[in-house]
């Protein structure tokens, strides 16, 4: 057990980085500063709110340097490398978007579609991290996912997440617009589930993100035109011709979208299945069917 100087000094220094993020305009100040504190120790953040933990002058300086860069506004998933989501440790780094809980509700809803069905073909419209195909793959062992991105970096993080998490025999990684192909393979056929976290912000909702966002999270994952909807429409038009008979599309939007997007689904020929709501109470997940 630690001795109360070791539990002093954790708490001083823990304390003194909060102080720090605090004056830079960080509203998680104190999360942020254990979380970093945790990384830079190689243990739990339980562990340093404990203080269990020898402050070593190499983890002093590590943990310094993580504060230096989140007092820059660098998140916090960046500086160490690594984000949970659906319960799984993802790799990220600057080339891909933090994966975010709200995208949880959009593999529930794969998950459901395809439970109990051998062999499902899924297909992940920009795949960033990988996060939406891994968690799939990982919670549906027999369905084969195809995971697309227009970023070759993001490709290359995704694949390397998929052997972490060893679904990499699962997941196929394709460079790819959309539905339009730019790795020189083969064309997308068909498949039985459409999933997408798409980019859905607007010119003026980029303008007023955090600095956190959008000074450091790729524009190309965030940015869908001058009112938000350019990717989500392509999907949408493109979706019915991917799917195979009585296939579900599953796309994240952003808050007020959802009337605008499930009329979008609907004008493309598909039926509205359900729009499901995140934890705050807002439209989060269009879900629709091939008729």
């Amino acid at each position: 057990m630690p001795d109360d100087n070791v539990r002093l000094a954790t708490w001083l220094k823990v304390d003194e980085a909060s102080r720090r993020l605090a004056a830079a305009g960080i509203e998680s100040s104190h999360l942020d500063a254990q979380l970093l504190m945790a990384e830079a120790a190689g243990i739990t953040r339980e562990a340093v709110i404990t203080g269990s933990i020898d402050l070593s002058p190499s983890i002093l300086k590590k943990f310094d340097a993580m504060v230096a860069r989140r007092e820059k506004r660098d998140p916090v998933a960046y500086i160490v490398g690594h984000k949970e989501f659906y319960s799984l440790d993802f790799e990220v780094n600057r080339f891909v978007l933090i994966p975010r809980p709200e995208t949880e509700f959009v593999v529930d809803a794969a998950l459901e579609c395809i439970g109990g069905k051998d062999n499902s073909r899924v297909l992940d419209i920009g795949t960033g991290s990988g996060a939406i195909a891994i968690a799939i793959a990982v919670n549906a062992p027999s369905a084969q996912i195809t995971a697309v991105d227009i970023s070759a970096d993001a490709l290359a993080l995704a694949s390397r997440n998929a052997r972490r998490h060893r679904v990499e025999d699962r997941v196929t990684f394709r460079r790819a617009d959309c539905f339009e192909v730019l790795d020189g393979g083969s064309v997308l056929e068909t498949f039985e589930l459409i999933a997408s976290n798409p980019p859905y912000l607007d010119d003026a909702e980029i303008a007023a993100l955090d600095l956190d966002v959008r000074g450091y999270e790729p524009r190309v994952a965030l940015s869908a035109g001058a009112i938000g909807v350019d990717i989500l429409r392509r999907i949408a038009t493109d979706a019915p011709q991917h799917l195979a008979g009585y296939g579900e599309l599953m796309v994240e939007v952003g808050p007020g979208q959802a009337t605008a997007i499930a009329k979008l689904v609907e004008e493309a020929g598909l039926g509205v299945v359900a729009v499901i709501n995140d934890f705050a109470g807002h439209p989060r997940v269009v879900r629709a069917r091939a008729v």
